[in-house]
């Protein structure tokens, strides 16, 4: 079986949750809703950031890609699992497995590097407020914006190269998309050497930016403790709590996921798990940056009461 060529394989079944018929309808509902108010509130956000004059900021910019992101991240699994919800056959073609893979992988990645130039952002804005017009140029905003596209893809694109040269024994993915671990569990012969790449590059892209927002959220507090003025230290601790908590939420469910040196035996574990941040997170980041966000909060008011936004 391990000679069997990789072109055998024509197409993928996507069996994930496919063990529970009784939850396909809840489970069809449940994505549905949640997708919706993703793209919703998502382009919202976006929309809302591009037509009010008072957001044009670098920390809106970079909120802006972060809803991008988001939409097209859990646009790459969503509609695909929605549809098998509703198919007796789940199928998806090889090549589009490894096209969905490719995006779902590189946008994650892009995320994650983004959430580094938002702490960045946030850094300059609270430990160097006078210079922030400065250090935080039009150019430093683009590069900061462009680069997590760059790394994340650039990274998805080896992932794909090293998992697809793989020969696969079975055609079915114990998932609801094509995700690394899943088709990993799939190889016929021994994939230790790919698995350690899969790894390596996980691990290269969580702890490095991980790091970077550590180290900046260490200077950014140490700053904050040194206000004197105990309404000056709330107003500095508000203007990052959102982003904190959004940086917990992902990277806590990524972390778990994929950083296990033993991937494919908690595959049951990884699936519910990447439910989460797949599809829960991408609906979350709307409110969780916008519900504690007076700047935004004030922008929809006037939208509301049909208030010109300049």
């Amino acid at each position: 079986m391990a000679g069997n060529n990789l072109t055998e394989v024509t197409l993928f079944i996507l069996s994930g949750f496919a063990d529970h018929p009784e939850l396909q309808v809840g489970l069809f509902l449940m994505f549905l809703f949640v997708y919706l108010f993703t793209v919703l509130g998502n382009l919202g956000l976006i929309v809302l950031i591009r037509i009010g004059s008072q957001l044009h900021t670098p920390m809106y910019f970079f909120l802006s890609n972060l809803a991008f992101i988001d939409i097209f991240y859990s646009s790459t699994v969503t509609p695909k699992a929605l549809v098998n919800f509703q198919s007796q056959q789940k199928t998806i073609s090889f090549v589009a497995c490894f096209v969905q893979m490719y995006f779902f992988v590189g946008l994650v990645c892009s995320e994650c590097f983004l959430l580094g130039s938002m702490a960045y952002d946030r850094y300059v804005a609270i430990c160097n407020p006078l210079l922030y017009p400065v250090i935080m140029s039009q150019k430093v905003c683009n590069w900061l914006g462009v680069l997590p596209y760059a790394i994340g893809f650039t990274n998805s694109l080896v992932s794909v190269c090293v998992i697809s040269s793989l020969a696969f024994c079975d055609s079915s993915i114990h998932h609801f998309f094509c995700d690394t671990t899943a088709l990993l569990a799939l190889s016929c012969a021994d994939a230790f050497s790919t698995e350690m790449v899969i790894f390596v590059l996980a691990g290269i892209t969580l702890l490095s930016s991980l790091l970077l927002i550590t180290v900046t959220y260490t200077a950014i507090i140490s700053a904050i403790l040194r206000i004197q003025s105990a309404a000056g230290r709330q107003k500095a601790f508000s203007t990052c709590a959102s982003h904190l908590m959004g940086v917990t939420i992902f990277y806590g469910s990524l972390i778990f996921t994929y950083l296990q040196p033993d991937n494919t035996s908690s595959l049951t574990q990884a699936q519910v798990a990447s439910v989460f941040y797949t599809i829960v997170i991408p609906m979350l980041n709307p409110l969780i940056y916008s519900l504690r966000n007076k700047d935004v909060k004030n922008a929809l008011l006037r939208v509301i009461r049909r208030k010109p936004l300049s």
